[in-house]
């Protein structure tokens, strides 16, 4: 067998090295690949490297047999689906092969004219930090299918990933690797070649800057590591950070070429080659370990790391290699850290700037980054894109991107979806679009709780909903078709813009596609879900989802008439294109929402409530029936106005408060007013 997507065969996958990160990638692919009998071989000429790599790769997966993760049969099917040999030759085959030895560039270069000679047409890529493409692929006579993919720690689960072509890779399979790792789980973002890309100078300079602290005499390895975790956002600090990876030795050698490839102020510090030396882990915090510091001392380490960090940032960004959006996106990603513009928009950029500045006055050879003096000068906070457009041929694709939050949405994306189909609607060249969702996990997973948490009053409630009905009544009124690709499931708010276009598809395998779980918080759906959906699939059906929250799948949306067809992950978008082409065309069957009034009984059926608020379930069945036997536009008004009566309840707090710290699985405990 093979996986297919778009100009890729992918029929073997070859991964190059098994120490640090080699299984783990190894372990990523066979995840993905071994339903579609693709095989995974990991090449080393270490025996026991080569063994140890097994037993980490088996380890994580029984590991995850044990957290429910996987299930017995499918670790087994994994495990037999990963090869681990010294043999070369096993590679025969391949088309992927992504190399992860030393980082060394003579190494890699022998490696790759020898894997050249055994798989003439595979794709090449070198899991490489540093490096630039150009380097490490010199000795081939065609580079045309080679590229950089760097992943970060642990390989398997960050799902991060930068994605670095040469000059002379394949623009074409660049996108459809892009488009690849999309589809399989990771979060891909395109870097120009340059040393250490765009996320490990920033890494490693927050190390610097950690390590300088303490040169500085503001702290210890432990105090400065815990302060610094405070003031960036960290999970971690950066030298527990280099505990956990064993970065020590890479780190070294990366801040030293990077004084002589990036600017000056890089250079290994002394505490580094102290701790090289000794072999002896950081002193860092305990597990749990609480680090309290005076208030002057966390101040001053938590302006020398911010300012640091900023201007780290900015400094990437005045390179060119990458943007804003995708930088901001990766860094939260990879590091988890908080994303810096965000972070220059809260605290003010003016004040951002001055805490670079107050840095680089205190460290020689630190730029100060041209594009934030900029950002200053413009008065305006950082742009930070959730929403992307790219068209393709008369069609415009419009994709939420959050990622981290599963594409939810709040304020800042409800605005952008109304600037791009505002300049959709005036687009001469644009006859249809499309509105997707980033990745495989959700189209989009509802409304941000931290945006609903913040309507705490009635009349919020109301504006907000309003404000949110706005952009899915526009889109309704485009004047040009518009399909929803539904690329994972939809809740709430998702499910309730995706309803605003001409038609919906969803991908195939969503047990759980389409749900409106709004009564789990407290609250009625408040962007058209009790008017629009109704008027798609009947009453009954729909007031059984609105009031009990319970989900559907791809299949029974397509039962109810919700959806048109479910489709082919890899050709979801295809053919949502080829969809917004035919309603353009006025060729396309589907069921848009009548603004009618609809036929509504006296009463509901009786549904079973369970724990959920019944104070709650009055307002929802009022809005259904109230609203439904209205006009469209009446309807929507109505449900504002009862939005704004949740917000009046007890069960709407109780419900919001009870996401927020216990997560969407709890159940609230309401009290029914």
């Amino acid at each position: 067998m093979a996986f297919r997507f778009k100009g890729l065969d992918i029929q073997k996958i070859g991964v190059i090295g098994s120490g640090q990160i080699g299984p783990d990638i190894a372990l990523h692919f066979t995840k993905v690949f071994h339903s579609h009998s693709v095989p995974v071989v990991v090449v080393d000429i270490s025996e026991e490297a080569l063994e140890g790599g097994k037993r980490k790769l088996h380890k994580k997966i029984d590991r995850g047999v044990k957290t429910g993760a996987f299930s017995p049969e499918m670790a087994d099917a994994m495990k037999a689906n990963t090869t681990f040999t010294s043999d070369y030759d096993q590679l025969g085959g391949a088309s992927f092969i992504v190399e992860a030895a030393t980082e060394d560039q003579d190494l890699k270069g022998r490696i790759f004219k020898q894997v050249r000679g055994i798989c003439p047409d595979a794709i090449l890529a070198s899991n490489s930090s540093h490096l630039e493409p150009e380097l490490i692929f010199e000795p081939l006579d065609d580079r045309s299918r080679t590229l950089v993919i760097h992943y970060f720690f642990p390989a398997e689960r960050n799902v991060a990933l930068e994605i670095i072509p040469g000059a002379d890779s394949d623009p074409e399979m660049i996108d459809d690797l892009m488009g690849l790792y999309e589809a399989i789980g990771k979060v891909p973002i395109r870097v120009g070649s340059r040393y250490g890309y765009a996320v490990d100078p920033i890494f490693e300079g927050i190390f610097q800057a950690a390590a300088l602290c303490v040169e500085e005499g503001m702290g210890t390895t432990k105090e400065v590591d815990a302060a610094a975790a405070r003031a960036l956002g960290l999970t971690v600090g950066p030298f527990t950070a280099m505990n956990l990876t064993g970065g020590n030795p890479i780190t070294f050698h990366g801040l030293d070429m990077s004084h002589e490839r990036i600017h000056g102020w890089y250079r290994s510090p002394k505490l580094l080659a102290d701790a090289m030396a000794s072999g002896e882990p950081w002193d860092v915090p305990a597990r749990g370990e609480e680090v309290h510091l005076g208030e002057e001392q966390e101040s001053r380490i938590r302006d020398a790391m911010r300012g640091a960090y900023l201007g780290l940032v900015g400094q990437i960004i005045d390179s060119g290699i990458t943007n804003v959006a995708d930088l901001e996106m990766e860094l939260e990603l990879a590091l988890d850290i908080t994303p810096p513009f965000r972070m220059m928009n809260e605290l003010g950029v003016a004040q951002g700037l001055a805490l670079v500045e107050a840095y680089a006055a205190t460290h020689p050879d630190f730029p100060v980054p041209r594009c934030i003096r900029d950002q200053v000068a413009a008065q305006e906070p950082w742009r930070i894109d959730l929403v992307l457009r790219k068209d393709v041929g008369d069609v415009a694709v419009v994709t939420i991107r959050r990622p981290k939050v599963l594409n939810a949405l709040n304020a800042e994306v409800f605005a952008q979806l109304r600037e791009h189909f505002a300049a959709i609607a005036e687009d001469p060249k644009i006859e249809a679009a499309v509105l997707t969702g980033f990745g495989t996990k959700a189209f989009v997973s509802g409304a941000d709780v931290t945006f609903i948490a913040n309507m705490d009053t009635p009349e919020a409630g109301e504006a907000d909903s309003q404000r949110s009905q706005a952009v899915g009544n526009f889109i309704e009124q485009l004047g040009k078709p518009v399909i929803a690709a539904y690329n994972g499931l939809a809740f709430g708010g998702g499910n309730e813009i995706g309803m605003c276009c001409t038609a919906r598809i969803c991908r195939t395998g969503l047990k759980v596609a389409v749900g409106q779980p709004e009564v789990n918080l407290g609250i009625i759906p408040g962007a058209g879900g009790t008017q629009r959906l109704p008027r798609l699939i009947g009453v009954r059906k729909a007031s059984e989802m609105l009031r009990t929250g319970r989900p559907i799948s791809g299949p029974k949306a397509v039962e109810y008439g919700l959806m048109l067809e479910e489709v082919e992950p890899t050709r979801l978008t295809e053919r949502a294109i080829e969809m917004a082409r035919a309603a353009a065309a006025g060729d396309l069957g589907g069921k848009r929402v009548d603004p009618s009034p609809v036929k509504v009984p006296e009463k509901l059926e009786d549904v079973d409530l369970g724990h959920l608020s019944r104070a709650i379930d009055a307002i929802l069945c009022r809005a259904i029936l109230e609203g439904c036997a209205l006009p469209l536009p009446e309807g929507l008004k109505l449900e504002s106005a009862l939005f704004a009566e949740c917000c009046k309840t007890e069960d709407m707090k109780i419900g919001v408060r009870s996401f927020l710290e216990k997560g969407p699985r709890s159940k609230a405990e309401f009290v029914h007013r």
